[in-house]
Formats: structure tokens, sequence, C-alpha cells
């Protein structure tokens, strides 16, 4: 029988001393701890207790496991199997830590998470090397937390409640007091902060901070997406209040600093529903023959101010949020909707980037700078492609934005034709340099008056498109190229994209092999040459969207920063984003640093803004994964009201708890558990991409086309789930 400390608590067992004694001083690594201070986090007051510690203590610093730093006084040794990196946690509640300087992620049990959350920045200490398996450790420190907010459904008791969260790398509920409930009512979605861990603590402790409703409503479900990633849906009322004092009126005093080209023919080509127009183009044939173009951007610096809480409001929101029913502007409508966008029959203005080009499209001479332009027409993508493919200036009411009929300039008409014949010239050079053409479906969705999806749609890109797509380009690569090759160099902000990875190549090689592609990964020319002809060879084929996807998944991610390493996706050597200010805050960095070279300014503090490229290009990562979100979510609406229908799918992953499946005709994607599968017992074999019957040895391999129903199609969770109903052969 154990002896008991004269207030009944035990005495810590000796085999644990150790352990707890290094856990302690590593959790706070920069501090030293006396055997008082070590024992009271061990919760023991006791002589014995307190004698062992010391006696420990001492044994640890012989070791040199830890330093005694002044007399009594403890503190750990850095030790060299402890790193730093990033924590990703798994659907099973395991994480894994990723580390810059290690070839292999650390796998991180459980059990030895020590309260750390997915996205933590970490310190691991391993303490298994990998020798066949995998390296194993625990996490000795948290850093820094990703985030401290949440969304989840509230479960009110009679004295607390807890939050319990939809999003499955969140491994625990937290624990709400009865005094921080706030307005909340059992059963809402609400915002949740998390304020304090306790060590003894099975849940964190927090506060909620917002009830956005009932869950499955819509509007509750799109600020749950948008607060989940800490993304704003309002702005608040001082920064409104000082969008609204602006003075946008066009000021002839001002003009005077500018070019003037409001006599320049000019137009802009948007989707049907754009509500804000950033860039226009303008044509000109000059008397040599050669075109003057010029990309015209909304000039939004002119009135977002270094320093104003407009600014700071831009900055940290740094992009707009595109879900299916709604956008999140990065600035009031008073400038994004009204003041910056380049309306038909309204002076703006702009800062342009304008070019002399040839018939072979060739640059014989460029000009950037602010200038003052004027609109003559508005276009849709879909009237842009009318005229393209009939040569005629007549646009039918199906396709007008007006709902009518009616016929434009023939000038314009004449323009358009020229700058796609040159938008051509200047894409087919672009692949022959090594470019990568995604052109991946888009889904988009019909709504009702509310909200509701009537009907899905796959957006593609047509000649319309890809004329503004090329002279954007333009613009973006030659003002990284006028500043990035002045010397000395000059800091600026560049949109980078690596190359990709061997390994994540090797493996889109072995999937696309199942559908009997091949990728010739010899070297840079062959590789970039036989991904085109894969993208081209699967376009309208079922496996498009699977392959398109797998495609994009083994490139590099493109982001933004200060140290120019190219773009590997467009084979340019120099890239920035310049033409979307009203949307995207880099491209409002580029025209500010751009004006301050033109004013022949030094060159910029570079650590300042590679802080801000590294804030744009996490806040970018953010809204796209609430974009991908909404239409999951939409996806997951539109096919609860086809709960009865039978779909043709192709299989678009295959694990060892299901298959995933992707509809053909709406490309919504659903799993099917094996469990659900009861005609055998399926099991996963991993190298195949396939699970097989062990009776039956019926097989389903990913690309395989198969019949499904919806089983569950849950809003609140975004979770999709199918039952087989056969293979495509068994079916028809």
């Amino acid at each position: 029988m154990k002896r008991k400390s004269r207030r009944g608590k035990k005495s810590p067992k000796i085999e644990n001393i150790t352990q707890g004694i290094l856990k302690i001083l590593k959790s706070d690594s920069d501090k030293s701890f006396n055997y008082k201070q070590i024992s009271a986090k061990f919760g023991v007051d006791d002589a014995s207790s307190r004698n062992q510690i010391i006696k420990k203590l001492t044994q640890l610093a012989a070791k040199k496991q830890i330093e005694e730093v002044e007399r009594g006084k403890f503190k750990i040794v850095p030790n060299t199997d402890t790193y730093t990196g990033f924590l990703e946690i798994t659907s099973k509640g395991t994480g894994y830590v990723i580390v810059e300087d290690l070839e292999e992620d650390v796998f991180i049990p459980n059990n030895n998470l020590n309260k750390a959350l997915h996205g933590d920045e970490v310190e691991v200490y391993i303490y298994r090397r990998k020798r066949r398996g995998k390296s194993e450790g625990e996490i000795s420190k948290i850093i820094s937390r990703k985030k401290s907010e949440f969304v989840g459904v509230i479960e009110i008791q009679k004295n607390y409640a807890f939050v319990n969260m939809n999003d499955g790398k969140m491994y625990t509920d937290i624990f709400v007091p009865k005094n921080k409930i706030e307005e909340a009512e059992d059963g809402d979605k609400v915002l949740v902060k998390l304020e304090d861990w306790p060590e003894k603590a099975d849940s964190p402790f927090g506060r909620v901070i917002k009830v956005l409703g009932k869950p499955g409503e819509h509007n509750t479900e799109i600020h749950s997406i948008l607060a989940q990633y800490g993304l704003p849906y309002e702005f608040s009322k001082e920064v409104e209040e000082y969008a609204n004092t602006l003075d946008t009126s066009i000021q002839e005093s001002e003009i005077k600093n500018r070019r003037d080209m409001r006599k320049t023919l000019t137009f802009t080509i948007d989707p049907k529903d754009a509500k804000d127009f950033d860039d226009a183009l303008s044509f000109e044939i000059l008397e040599n023959g050669n075109y003057e173009i010029g990309i015209h951007i909304a000039d939004v610096s002119h009135y977002l101010k270094p320093g104003t809480i407009l600014d700071d409001e831009a900055y940290e929101r740094a992009t707009s949020v595109y879900l299916v029913d709604r956008v999140v502007p990065m600035l009031p409508e008073v400038l994004s909707n009204n003041a910056c966008s380049l309306r038909p029959n309204e002076e703006k203005y702009t800062f342009s980037a304008v070019f002399e080009l040839n018939e072979k499209a060739e640059i014989k001479n460029q000009w950037f700078g602010r200038t003052v332009t004027y609109s003559d027409a508005r276009f849709a993508y879909e009237e842009a492609q009318h005229i393209i493919e009939t040569k005629e200036t007549a646009i039918p009411a199906e396709i007008s934005i007006t709902g009518k009929t009616y016929t434009t300039d023939q000038k314009i008409g004449d323009a358009i034709l020229k700058l796609d014949e040159l938008a051509k010239i200047m894409r087919s050079k672009r692949m022959g340099e090594g470019a990568i053409s995604f052109d991946k479906v888009e889904v988009k969705f019909h709504l009702n008056d509310n909200n509701e999806p009537v009907g899905v749609f796959f957006k593609t890109s047509k000649d319309a498109n890809k004329l503004i797509e090329e002279f954007m380009l333009l613009a973006n690569k030659k003002v990284a190229e006028f500043i990035g090759k002045q010397s000395p160099k000059k800091t600026f902000v560049y949109r980078v994209h690596d190359e990709p990875n061997d390994e994540k190549l090797a493996a889109l090689q072995n999937i696309i092999g199942r559908f009997g592609y091949k990728l010739d990964l010899r070297d840079r020319k062959t590789t970039t040459k036989s991904l085109n002809s894969l993208l081209s060879d699967v376009q309208g084929k079922k496996e498009q969207n699977l392959v398109d996807t797998l495609a994009i998944r083994s490139m590099s991610k493109a982001e933004y920063t200060t140290h120019n390493i190219g773009h590997y996706g467009l084979a340019f050597d120099y890239y920035s984003h310049f033409t979307s200010p009203i949307r995207r805050y880099p491209d409002v960095m580029a025209h500010r640093l751009l004006q301050h070279y033109l004013d022949k300014g030094k060159s910029v503090a570079e650590e300042e803004y590679e802080e801000k490229c590294k804030h744009s290009s996490s806040m970018e990562n953010l809204a796209s994964s609430a974009e991908r979100d909404s239409i999951k979510y939409m996806q997951i609406k539109f096919m609860k009201d086809h709960e009865d229908e039978q779909f043709l799918g192709v299989i678009s992953g295959v694990t060892e708890w299901g298959i995933y499946v992707e509809i053909i005709s709406n490309k919504c994607e659903g799993m099917i558990r094996l469990k659900d599968m009861t005609d055998d017992r399926y099991i996963f074999d991993q190298d195949e991409y396939t699970i097989i019957g062990e009776r039956t040895k019926k097989s389903y391999r990913l690309g395989d086309e198969v019949y499904v129903k919806v089983k569950n199609a849950d809003l609140i969770k975004r979770h999709l789930d199918f039952i087989l109903l056969g293979s495509k052969e068994e079916i028809e």
C-alpha cells in the first residue's frame, strides 16, 4: 500500500518523475524552475515527494538533460531531437508535424498532442527515430495558435455548456461557463473563442462571441463558412463611414497629373453578373500600322491611402471572397462598385500599361503610369464571344446584357476581332515556351430568389475569356519585368510558382496510367508538353475533372513574395499581380510600388513587404477554402432535393474506409462507406487504388463508372453519403 501525504495525495510514481520534470521544463523552455515550483506543478507538497524531485533534478543535471542556471534553478538543455514545425491533425485525431528541415513528417499519437490544435506552430520532441516505420514525437511546446475562434453547435446544460465542433480536424469540444453563453440558445450554431486550457482540463474553456443562427438555415451555414476561416461578412460602421466621406469626383486638377486617354476607344468585357469592373481595354490603330493597346486598371491606390482605417481593413481582408451566392468584398461598395468600377459612359482614374504591338503581337513600345479613361461600352463574355464567332456586331436578345437585341459600334467590333487575333498569337507563343494550360471546369449554380440551387451548369473558358486573360497576363508580366530588371535591385511584390515536386508528378503518372495516359518526365520541356497533352486529351471525358484536379494538386502552390523565382505554370521569368486591385491587396501594393519607382523613389524595405506578402498568401488560401466549402454546401443542398434519383458517377478516390464518387452530370462528390457495402467484405488495395470483395472478387477501382443514390445529405456537417447501386455494366 502506497504511503499518502499529509493532505491525502499520493506521492508521484518514481518512474513518471523524469518524464514529468522534462515535460514541465520543455513546456516553458525559456524559464528556469526550482524544486518548489516543480512540486507545485506536480500538485504535491509533502517532504517525501519533494526529496524525490530534488534527487531527480540532480540526476538529470548530471546527465546534461537539464542545466542548473543559478543555484537551485533548472532549465531544459536544448535537444537536437527538438524541432519547430506546423501541426496537421488527421480525421482519426492523430497528428503530423511538418518540419522544414526534415524530409519526413513526424507522427504524433493522440495522447502526445498536449493540447496543440490543427495548424498550430509547435515544438516537437522526436523520441523515436524512423527505422522501418514513421518518426514519432511529442508536442513539447505550443509556439503560437493558428486560430482561437471556432464554429460549432452549442449544447446547454443547467450550469454550463459545450460547443461541439463540425470540423473533423478539431478533436475536442469547448467548455463554456454559464456566464459566457451570451444570447445563445441550445442547439444554435455559434462562434466561440478559446480563452484558456487549464492544465488538468480535458476541454479548453471559451466564450461565445457570436450567435450564427439555427443549423441548416441558409444564412447560418454561409456565415458559418466565413466564420470558420475567420473571414468577415460585413464592414464595421467606422470603415463604412470613412469610405462614404471620400471624395470620389473626377477633378480637373487631378486630370492634369495624368495621361488623358478619354478620347481613346475603351471598353470592358466581364461576366454577365459582374458588379465591379476593375479592368478595361483601349484600342487604337497608329499611323505606322501598329496597334496601341491599353490595359487600364482601376486606380484604387488613389483612394486607398496607407495608414487609414480603410487601408488597414483592406490589408486585413487582403482579398474578396467569392461564395456561391454572394461576394464578400475587400473594399466597401462605394469604391468596389462605384468609384473604382470602370462602368460604361463614366470617366475614371486608372493605372495603365500601354503597349504598341505589331501584327505579330511583338511589343515595340511600352508605357506605365496613371491615366484618366472613359469606357465607351460594357460587354458580357457571351456578347464578345458572339462577335468573335460570327464577325457580326448585332447582339441577339438571348445573350444581351439588356435582354434586348442591339447592334454595337463597328469600331468596337473590329477592335474585339483584332484583339482576339493578337491574343491567340500571344497564347500560342506562351504555350510554345512551356506554359501549362489549366482550363479546369468551374461548377456554377442557377439559384432561385431564396438562394436555393435549382440547376447546375459548368463554366468553361472560351475565346472572349482567353482574350481578356492574355492581355491581363501581358500587363502583369511586363510590370514585373519593368521593376525586376532594374539595377540596383528594387523590392517588389511578385506572384511566383515553383516547379512541381518530382514525387507528386510520379504519383500523378501512377494514377493517370489507370486511364491509359502517360507523362514524359525526362526534363522540364517534355514534362510541360506531356502535361498539356494530358489536359487536352481528357477534355470532355468522364475522368476530366478528376485528372484536372489531380494535375493541379501535383503542382506547387502559387504565392506572393518579394523573392522572385519566376512562374512555372505560366513559363514567365517575371510575374506580378497588377490587374485586380479592387479584389486583391497585392495588386494595390504593386500599384503603389510601381508609382514610387516611376517617381524615382529608392527601394523600399524588403522585410516589411515580405510580411505583407505572407499575409496575403495566407488570406488567399483561407478565401479559397471558404469558396470550396460554399460550393460543397450548395452541391449537398442540390442533392438533398434529388434523393430519390439515381446518378452515374466516376470513382474519384479509394480509401480503406470507403470510395469517393463524383457524379458526372453535376460534379457533386460523395462517399460510399465500405460498411454500407453489405454484399461482401471489401479489402482495400492501396497500390491498385481498388477495393476487392473477399468472396465475390468483385472490384471497384479509381476511374470506374458506377450508379449511386443519395443515402444522406447533411447540410450541417457538409457530408454527402451515397448508396452504391452497382457498376455501369451491371445497371445498363
